[in-house]
């Protein structure tokens, strides 16, 4: 089935791409030299993007994916439209990407749009809010239930078009100098938490601070902040939080399944042959779900190293905490759309789909999963 699409694809893209041979090139000499061979799309007018990441390399999925991404749109049109990824800091420092998109400094970013919130509240529904949705309810959000063009919407403001391209799985609670007993020890806690997780974490006490994944450890480790949370634990390992800060919570109830994005300046896009933007639609989707995929593959072994090999304990939050969390999230949300009808908006359409989603996962998907998964061991690095 998926090849049968794929080939479909191919076909309708290669027909778009001999449309767009009347075109002019979008950069270069203006050739355009377009041929089609067999199942394959040869070329089109060339373009050269720049693509600014907010991640660094040494994060090889999560800044993998913007590399896979030009891989396979260079393949697609057999080097015709390239896109020059920088890694975070390269181009532009790692969370000023979604300003470089918009002022035309690179015609794509890869980001995550909670790191934005301050441009616009319901940037964060673009990544993940706390206690939302799912991978699966994520992506089911955005491509059937309107999420995609409510975000496109207030994406539009910026003259950014957005692709879902990217999520982590349910992320973990992150990691803490000292042990966290209950909702107190939160008070005065200096935390690296981006998005509305960390407007919640400091209704709750904390002093938050938004850092890009490079700056982490060292503050950790000099001891500016006394947590952070990042991603889970393959990125985490690579990233040696660890080694400065041994207890491991879980779960990242703020980010139960995260998009990653990649930002399009608007005019960049418009230019592009509409062979090309389906491209990019359709590439863009594939490495959205192919990125969970590596995420889900690596995690349990990095959480297993970890633990056994450098004695990481592993805990769940305090019931109290996860019960304030819950309260202070609903009521930022609320509080939000009160203030925003922009953010009601798209709140409003958030919370209408978990009303069905979530009961629904809370059945049939439970059932098995409470059954199921610690007869194998899942549950054995709890503590």
């Amino acid at each position: 089935m998926e090849r049968i699409e794929r080939r479909a694809f191919v076909r309708k893209a290669a027909a778009g791409v001999v449309g767009a041979g009347a075109l002019s090139s979008c950069e270069g000499d203006g050739a355009s030299n377009t041929t089609v061979q067999a199942g394959t799309v040869v070329s089109g007018p060339r373009v050269e993007w720049r693509l600014a990441s907010s991640f660094v390399p040494s994060l090889d999925i999560i800044h993998g994916a913007p590399l896979r991404v030009a891989e396979r749109i260079a393949t697609l049109t057999e080097g015709h439209f390239t896109m020059r990824v920088f890694a975070s800091g390269e181009l532009v420092p790692g969370l000023q990407v979604m300003d470089a998109v918009q002022a035309g400094t690179a015609q794509a970013g890869y980001t995550a749009g909670y790191y934005y919130i301050g441009k616009h509240p319901a940037l964060a529904f673009d990544t993940a809010v706390p206690f939302g949705f799912t991978p699966r309810q994520q992506n089911a959000w955005l491509y059937h239930g309107g999420g995609l063009e409510l975000m496109r919407d207030v994406h539009a403001e910026f003259d950014i078009i957005n692709f879902p391209c990217g999520n982590t799985g349910l992320q973990m609670g992150g990691w803490f100098r000292n042990p966290v007993g209950s909702v107190a020890d939160l008070r005065g806690l200096r935390m690296r938490i981006p998005g509305i997780g960390g407007e919640v974490m400091t209704r709750l006490g904390a002093s938050v601070q938004v850092l890009a994944g490079g700056d982490i450890y060292p503050a950790l480790e000099r001891g500016a902040i006394d947590a952070t949370e990042w991603v889970g634990p393959y990125d985490d390992l690579k990233l040696g939080f660890h080694q400065v800060a041994g207890n491991y919570y879980m779960p990242g109830w703020w980010e139960p399944g995260p998009t990653l994005s990649l930002h399009v300046n608007r005019e960049a896009y418009d230019a592009l042959p509409p062979a090309y933007q389906e491209m990019l639609a359709e590439v863009c989707r594939e490495v959205n779900y192919d990125t969970l995929a590596r995420y889900d593959a690596a995690n349990p072994s990095a959480l297993q190293t970890l633990v056994e090999e450098h004695g990481v304990a592993v805990k769940e939050f305090p019931r109290d905490l996860m019960e304030a969390a819950w309260r202070e999230s609903e009521a930022y949300l609320e509080d939000r759309a009160v203030e925003s009808p922009e953010f009601r908006r798209v709140y409003d359409s958030f919370k209408s789909f978990r009303g069905t989603a979530y009961p629904y996962f809370a059945g049939n998907e439970q059932v098995y999963a409470a059954f199921a998964f610690p007869r194998v061991g899942a549950s054995r690095t709890a503590g």
